[in-house]
Parts: C-alpha cells; structure tokens; sequence
C-alpha cells in the first residue's frame, strides 16, 4: 500500500487501542477518521457478474454533526483519496450498488431495488465521469440510465437481463484499463481498494442504526453490496497476496469472513451483530494486517 495510505493504521491502532479497553464510541471512531481524510491528522510514521473482477466503492459520506451524517465520510470522502483509488472506488460502489439492487429483484422486492439502481447514475456517476478520459474509459450512463429505468418500470425478463449484463461489461472494460496503469502493482492496488470500500460500508453501516436497531434498511443494504464487493476484489488477486506475504493475507481473509457476519443477507437482520463501533474497528484490523501485503 502506498504512503500516502498509511494514515489510517494511525486510526487502525486508535481503534483497536480503544476496542482493547473501554468501548470506542463509534461517532469518535468515525470523526478520527475523517479528519485523516480531510488531511487534518499528522500521520503516526448475488451474482458474480455484479461482482466482476473486482471494484470498489464510493459511500463514505457520513462525519458526525449532531450525530447525523455529514458530508466529510461516506461516498463524498472519496473525492479525498488519490485520483485511480477514488476511481476504482467509485466503480465499485456501482457494482456494491446494483448487486444490493439485483438481489432486491431477485426477491421481487422492485421498491426496495429502486433507490440502490437509481443511485449510481443519480450521483456516482457525476463524479466518476470526470476521470473517464484519465482512464481512457468510455462513458456509459446510457447503460445505467437503460438499466435503472426497467427497474422502475418493474420489468424484468431478458430485458432486465440485457441491460445489466451491459452495465457489468462497460464496468468490467473500466476495470481492464486501470489495470493497465498498475503493472505488477495490481493487487496492492485492489486491495487498498477494497479497504477503502470497507469503510465506506462502516459509514453507510452507522448512518443504518439508532439504538442498536437498523431503522434504515437501504443504508444497510449499500454497506451489504460494499463488503461482498470488496470480498471478491480482494478475492481477485488472492493468489498474488498469498506469495507476498501468506500469514497476513490469511489474517485479512479470517478477519474479513468475520466482518462479513454482521451482514448475512441483504435483509436487514432483526438485530444487530455488531455495533459501529466493532466495524470500524474490524475494518481497522484489516487494514494493519494488510499493510504487510503493499
């Protein structure tokens, strides 16, 4: 992982200092973290075709103002990071996104589906569309915009199949030339990645709960899609991570298959598994352990 990157193990080593003792209030562990990314901190040293590749996320948008979110975390912190993790963040959130949506469909669930398909091309693809040219990636808000609508007309079929498959393989053609800038660098680089999706899904995780209870599901379900994204990403290039370092990539992979519980299935669970406060922890431990794989 990059320099640059190393600021948050200063937070990683905050959380888990406080998790080791008494318990960290998730708004404190989420301010701290914000502020690292607004460069305010001194640094201490359903499917596999939703899935691709790999690709990331774009949700952390949620500093503490009052206990609501804000508009330092969460999705908009992305435009924080360096230009080629923000994009492959941003790709992944699509793809966290549309397979929250997809599932949703999938359960014939078309109401709840909505708001995960519109929100990529409502106001990821804002953003996203001004690096394609930096990438030399084609636009492609037609096929979201295609694709978004049959969900809002409740039409599946192979309409639905078609247009989702187109909006994988433009998201897929996205992944394959970013990739081309990374060379032999690609797996530090998808796993950096997928860390940063991580804590967009914490963010979007806290804004879901009031009073130990999730009170809102679609928040939920984007933190859902982000995990398994970032799953998969680091699934992706797993045997490359295996040769680097094979004792911290199987911390990584032990410790993510236990941050995955929190969210067993796109329903929100009655109760919670873990608090925000375990997440952000969770995701910090993580990213000390991958820090070895950079």
């Amino acid at each position: 992982m990059r320099g640059s990157r190393k600021i948050w193990v200063g937070i990683g080593a905050f959380v888990i200092a406080g998790a080791a003792g008494a318990a960290t209030p998730a708004a404190e562990a989420r301010v701290s973290t914000d502020r690292v990314r607004a460069g305010r901190e001194v640094e201490p040293d359903r499917s596999t075709a939703i899935a691709g590749s790999f690709l990331v996320a774009q949700h952390a948008d949620h500093a503490v103002q009052d206990g609501e979110a804000g508009e330092q975390g969460g999705e908009q912190g992305v435009a924080t990071l360096p230009p080629d993790i923000a994009f492959a963040v941003r790709l992944g959130l699509i793809r966290g996104h549309l397979m929250a949506g997809d599932e949703l469909v999938r359960r014939n669930d078309w109401t709840s589906a909505l708001p995960h398909v519109l929100h990529p091309s409502e106001e990821i693809y804002d953003d996203l569309k001004e690096q394609l040219a930096d990438f030399k990636v084609a636009p492609f808000e037609k096929e979201l915009d295609a694709y978004a609508g049959l969900v809002k007309a409740k039409k599946g079929g192979a309409d639905y199949t078609k247009a989702l498959a187109a909006v994988m393989a433009a998201l897929d053609k996205a992944e394959a030339s970013l990739k081309t800038t990374h060379g032999a660098d690609w797996p530090s680089f998808i796993l950096e990645s997928a860390v940063e999706m991580m804590k967009v899904a914490g963010d979007e995780y806290d804004a879901a709960i009031e009073n130990a209870r999730i009170v809102n599901p679609v928040e939920y379900q984007d933190a859902w899609g982000f995990i398994h994204i970032a799953d998969r990403m680091i699934g992706s290039v797993a045997a490359e991570l295996k040769k680097k370092d094979d004792k911290s990539f199987t911390q990584v992979q032990t410790m993510l298959a236990d941050l995955k519980k929190a969210f067993p299935t796109v329903t929100p669970p009655d109760s919670i598994i873990k608090d925000p406060a375990t997440i952000f922890s969770d995701v910090a431990r993580i990213e000390l352990a991958a820090g070895s794989l950079k």
